[in-house]
């Protein structure tokens, strides 16, 4: 480093092989970065090194395209003789296809540029003969091809005389093998020699590998992968990737053609044929076979009949252009779910992961979609909203309050941020996530490696949050949802440098984006219409897609998705619906409350028993309701999200959490409907109330900051209504409940890693031995993880859940000032909706007065299967 070859000043190393250093140099006189090729002293007096080094340098230097690495000079010193290149930036093919197989879209743009270089270096009658993943760069600009030093230069070697290239015959004779062996062409490895179609032999090596994400030709030993060129095909690319149009196909095998005049006969004509599958990527229609009639028909006849061939062939050939082939739906069925619209398909439309139940809990599946058989991913039990990182290698998800990385390749989830309740996140290429961490804050960014999380977004009046992010192409632009009042909720277009979204459409959930089209549901309906990037607007009439396709108001996500590759996933059915359902201590039915819901939430019973509250949507607003009996009535009418309510002791007051001034506030109504709703507990931040002490002294509830951070507060509900903290850590503390005589607390935090259930004394704000009550006695109950504590009425035990969603019951021995909790022992499973794992759901449960159990059951009936569309065109009116 620091040395000087000529006026070139070697700056840092780029690699090494067999026949060179490459080394990246400053060229001191143009102030220009170039990349240095090294021959090494030790091979300078090898005849053979030093014969492709100079080929390198002749074939290089006689070409001059944008898609070719061009040579500046040449030269030598001490011994040792370098090129001088241009110096790109960006990886190898080989590298890339590391992390996986290209998109179909993006593998037509390198192809299209590849054989546009071969097209010009067989122009100048040169010939590669070492086409492979290793010698193809991919930069801004595309890709570009490098490494000649293994040409054929067909004039030269063709006139002898004085222009002849100063290279030994022994290096390009008959009977020599050169090349890189699983790109060989079958002439190469028979010592024959190579022309132009042995580098499109190779190209359709390296395409064949694009697209399938494994070579063409394998084997166990060089001896099988020479057996496997001279003898076999490989499987068709459509067989390991079911949505690469039908041209590719035919494309590749015909440049893999054993007979070298069986294959595309010029890179041009191959060139064109990849050029018409790319402009019309949607179709995957079969191209009509390009020839040039002068090399395959050697007589004037033949000429003249092929001529009247191709005259009748161009209506025919021109109807198949215009009628692309017919879209085609399959179903995947799946396990039931309590989450029908968690599920993602990967951006190389190779595989799909969706939330199912297995083995009594929820978790992520993930299918191949060239097999039936899914398989659970270890741990991500409880996890929702599914999203994929663009290389199709690694999937986020949201649990245990935290948003988490998990890569296919093995190890454990990595939890990379706080997420109390996450809406959604999308992944960039630049390794840069955007997430919505809870119900009402606006979206956050954060590495995927993990690290701090900031805003992307800001809330503006009346927003309750940010949710679904999912980026465009670009990786810099991103769509959202808000929910919302009618003429404020939709899908919003954003961006990573915070400029102010704008709202594309009214729309019930998240979207999704595929080639130019914007896909969402309203109505149920789900429905696809052109989205201008330029001019953020939808252009055109939408076209629908489906009917009867679920949103999850939950979760603000609509059940579709969309792989680059071209294809669409979306269920429909209303989902998994919910029933509210009596279950006494065995686990056994006792009667149900109301009528099956998809969107029943958090159910409180009124101290008398008598009365049932609970959220429910109706025309994508939530509001709560009252049961009584067989009576359903609506408690709440504001527009905004009025959820989570608490029932005073006497059965009078209800308190809940409205987001109706922007951020999640408390109020309070009557349950008799008289007067109006009196805000409670006002701030900028996220509240939910939990537990109103016996007494109707006190009122218990979360603070959830920005950051993740989850506090319990206390408001008195009388005089001064002045909130003060009653347990503040570095956890997240929450899901607190009063015990019936009001002298403890049971919550749930994961100051041991995972939620558990604990208890501590409550000591009034303002009595004596506050402070003392925030930093002193504590008691863990549950021994293997808990969520969402609830009392038994008497206060001799407390009840919770356990990960897997079953019923836990541990006594509870009170002596003086001193708690002593008892073994917990299982009472019975259940299936409660938003399972036992983490509690983002809510406590979906209440204890009534005479001890029974009033659960949110999921009914368990089989979730609808996932359909796939192949073949979408939505240009196509159906």
């Amino acid at each position: 480093m620091g040395e000087k070859l000529g006026p070139y000043e070697i700056l840092s190393a780029i690699g090494a092989g067999g026949m060179g250093e490459v080394y990246k140099a400053r060229d001191t006189r143009l102030s220009r970065m170039v990349a240095i090729k090294v021959l090494p002293e030790h091979l300078a007096s090898n005849a053979e090194a030093r014969q492709r080094f100079e080929r390198e340098a002749q074939a290089v230097s006689s070409l001059n395209h944008p898609h070719i690495c061009t040579l500046y000079d040449v030269g030598r010193q001490d011994g040792s003789d370098y090129l001088v290149m241009e110096y790109l930036e960006g990886e190898t093919l080989a590298a890339r296809l590391r992390k996986g197989p290209l998109p179909a879209p993006q593998a037509l743009e390198y192809g299209v540029q590849i054989t546009m270089a071969l097209a010009e270096a067989h122009k100048q009658d040169v010939f590669h003969r070492d086409l492979k993943p290793g010698n193809i760069m991919l930069t801004k600009t595309g890709a570009k091809l490098l490494d000649f030093g293994l040409a054929k230069l067909a004039r030269a070697e063709a006139a002898p005389g004085a222009d002849q290239p100063t290279v030994s015959a022994d290096l390009t004779a008959k009977g020599t093998l050169l090349g890189t062996l699983p790109y060989m062409a079958p002439e190469q490895l028979e010592g024959k020699e190579a022309d132009a179609r042995s580098d499109i032999f190779a190209f359709g090596a390296v395409i064949y590998e694009m697209l399938a994400g494994r070579r063409a030709f394998e084997g166990k030993s060089q001896a099988s992968v020479m057996a496997a060129i001279l003898e076999h095909d490989p499987p068709p690319i459509s067989t390991l990737q079911p949505l690469t149009p039908p041209a590719l196909d035919r494309v590749t095998k015909t440049c893999l053609a054993k007979d070298p005049d069986d294959r595309w006969q010029t890179a041009r004509d191959l060139k064109r044929e990849l050029g018409w599958i790319a402009s019309a990527p949607e179709s995957g229609s079969p191209a009509p076979a390009s020839f040039t009639a002068a090399s395959r028909y050697g007589s004037l006849p033949w000429i003249a009949a092929a001529v009247a061939l191709i005259a009748l062939a161009i209506p025919a050939a021109r109807h198949l252009r215009e009628t692309p082939p017919p879209e085609t739906r399959v179903d995947i069925v799946t396990p039931a779910t309590d989450s029908p619209t968690s599920f993602a398909l990967s951006p190389d439309g190779r595989k799909i992961v969706f939330g199912a139940w297995g083995d009594g809990a929820s978790r992520l599946w993930l299918r191949s979609l060239a097999t039936t058989a899914a398989q659970p991913l270890a741990g991500t039990e409880g996890a929702t909203v599914p999203f994929w990182s663009p290389d199709s290698r690694s999937i986020g998800f949201f649990a245990g309050n935290a948003l988490k990385r998990l890569d296919l390749g093995g190890g454990a989830p990595q939890t990379l941020a706080p997420a109390v309740a996450g809406r959604g996140g999308t992944w960039n290429a630049e390794g840069v996530i955007v997430f919505a961490p809870s119900l009402s804050t606006p979206l956050m960014r954060v590495s995927a490696t993990g690290g701090t999380a900031v805003a992307v977004t800001t809330l503006g009046p009346q927003q309750r949050g940010h949710h679904a992010p999912f980026f465009l192409p670009d990786g810099r632009r991103l769509l959202f949802y808000m929910p919302g009042a009618p003429d404020m909720a939709g899908i919003y277009l954003g961006a990573l440098d915070g400029r102010a979204p704008t709202r594309l459409t009214p729309a019930d959930g998240s979207g999704a984006y595929l080639g130019g089209w914007l896909l969402w549901v309203r109505a149920g309906t789900l429905v696809a219409q052109r989205l201008d990037g330029t001019k953020a607007a939808l252009t055109g009439e939408p076209v629908t897609v489906a009917e009867g396709v679920p949103v999850d108001i939950t979760l603000s996500r609509s059940a579709v998705s969309a792989a680059a590759t071209g294809l669409v996933a979306y269920r429909t059915g209303g989902g998994s619906q919910r029933q509210l359902t009596w279950v006494d201590r065995s686990g056994t039915a006792r009667g149900t409350v109301g009528a099956p819901d998809a969107t029943l939430d958090a159910p409180r019973v009124s101290p008398d028993g008598h009365r049932v509250i609970v959220g429910r949507d109706v025309q994508g607003n939530v509001d709560l309701w009252l049961l009584d009996g067989a009576r359903m009535s609506r408690f709440t009418f504001d527009p905004a999200w009025d959820t989570r309510p608490v029932w005073s002791p006497d059965g009078a007051r209800i308190v809940f959490r409205s987001h109706r001034s922007g951020s999640g506030d408390l109020y309070q109504k009557l349950t008799s409907g008289a007067g109006v709703e009196e805000p409670l507990v006002a701030s900028d931040q996220i509240k939910t109330a939990y537990s109103w002490s016996a007494d109707g002294r006190f009122l218990l509830y979360s603070i959830l900051d920005l950051n993740g951070d989850v506090d319990l507060w206390v408001v008195p509900m009388a005089g001064d209504r002045t909130p003060s903290v009653f347990l503040k850590t570095p956890f997240r503390e929450g899901y607190g409940a009063f015990s019936p005589d009001a002298r403890w607390v049971a919550y749930q935090s994961n100051e041991s890693g995972r939620p558990e259930i604990y208890v501590r004394p409550f000591v009034p704000p303002g009595a004596a031995g506050t402070a003392a009550a925030a930093t002193g006695s504590q008691w863990q109950v549950s021994t293997a993880g808990g969520i969402t504590p609830a009392w038994r009425p008497d206060g001799k035990e407390l009840y919770y859940l356990n990960p897997a969603g079953a019923m836990m019951a541990a006594p509870i021995a009170v002596s003086g000032a001193t708690l002593e909790p008892g073994a917990p022992v299982v009472l019975f499973p259940t299936r409660i909706f938003g399972g036992g794992v983490d509690g983002q759901q809510g406590r979906q449960y209440d204890v009534a007065p005479d001890g029974r159990f009033l659960i949110n059951m999921e009914l368990g009936s089989a979730a609808a299967p996932i359909t796939l569309i192949q073949n979408w065109n939505p240009a196509v009116k159906k």
